[in-house]
């Protein structure tokens, strides 16, 4: 085999996978934290509040009305939980991606989505389920006429002792089944199109897109995510908030009781603000992500 072929199916080692997709999440979390904390909102809000379900409007009014601050309730956590979760998921994805490419290094599109299913399932009990239920407890908690959890890192450990260990792995189940969704679907769908414009152009697998079309096939892929796991997104939001194990008995309750109560399109609330989260999510993760690859040889 000649030294071309073999650099043209070097893969990237794990530690670069780790460093790349954390460097990644990190960015992204930070940059679109506003859209994750109104999606958050829009999934709390009780059906009878006269509160706007426009997410640019409740952006601007939380903005006008307490600061810019107040949208970044929750963002350490988030951010922490973001920058672990797109390492694990990177990682997880890049060393099952090894174990089913073909000699060539290609994944076909059943085994994209296997290889994402797979780092969905692993990034969901190492990083979100935590970081995902003390974001919305915070979130949660600032609707109230007293909020219990304020100063920072320290309301953050505060929360952390109060919720212990059975509230910060609330709504795991849903969690594991949204981050399973997500990444079998994101990832899925961004290496079926990366595949499809590398075949038709002669690329070989190891070789990145341009930025400028990295963006759009992570962003369209960011779109098809939003719509396919959205019910299972609220769902989560529900089961994660404050005295939720009060309203809901299980998973499978909050999914009959929010059907039951409030009607399908529920499960859609806050899709607004996710699609555009997402949009940017997977456009700067998996921009960055490929770079970063770059940057370290």
């Amino acid at each position: 085999m000649s030294s071309k072929t073999k650099g043209e199916n070097k893969k990237p080692d794990p530690l670069k996978s780790l460093i790349a997709g954390g460097t990644a999440g990190a960015i992204e979390g930070v940059i679109t934290y506003p859209f994750e904390f109104a999606k958050t909102r829009l999934q709390l809000v009780d059906k009878s509040s006269k509160m706007s379900r426009n997410p640019l409007v409740l952006i601007a009014t939380i903005a006008r009305t307490q600061g810019i601050g107040a949208l970044y309730v929750g963002c350490p956590a988030s951010v922490v939980g973001n920058t672990a979760k797109a390492s694990v998921r990177f990682l997880g994805f890049d060393s099952i991606k090894r174990l089913l490419a073909d000699k060539d290094g290609r994944l076909s599109g059943p085994r994209g989505v296997l290889a994402g299913l797979g780092a969905g399932l692993l990034e969901s009990v190492v990083a979100v389920t935590p970081a995902e239920a003390i974001k919305t407890a915070m979130i949660d908690d600032r609707q109230t006429a007293s909020p219990k959890y304020r100063g920072g890192l320290s309301a953050t450990f505060r929360l952390v002792k109060d919720l212990g260990f059975k509230g910060i792995y609330a709504g795991v189940l849903p969690v594991t089944i949204r981050q399973a969704s997500n990444a079998s679907v994101r990832f899925g769908s961004y290496n079926a199109i990366k595949t499809t414009i590398q075949n038709a152009s002669g690329t070989p697998p190891s070789q990145p897109l341009s930025s400028g079309l990295t963006f759009l096939v992570g962003a369209f892929a960011g779109v098809v995510t939003v719509y396919t796991t959205m019910p299972i997104d609220t769902v989560k939001t529900r089961m994660q908030a404050l005295g939720a194990d009060k309203v809901y008995s299980s998973t499978f309750n909050c999914f009959v009781k929010v059907f039951k109560e409030e009607g399908l399109m529920t499960f859609w609330k806050g899709a607004t603000p996710r699609l555009g989260r997402l949009i940017l999510s997977g456009g700067i993760v998996f921009t960055i992500y490929e770079k970063m690859l770059v940057i370290m040889g």
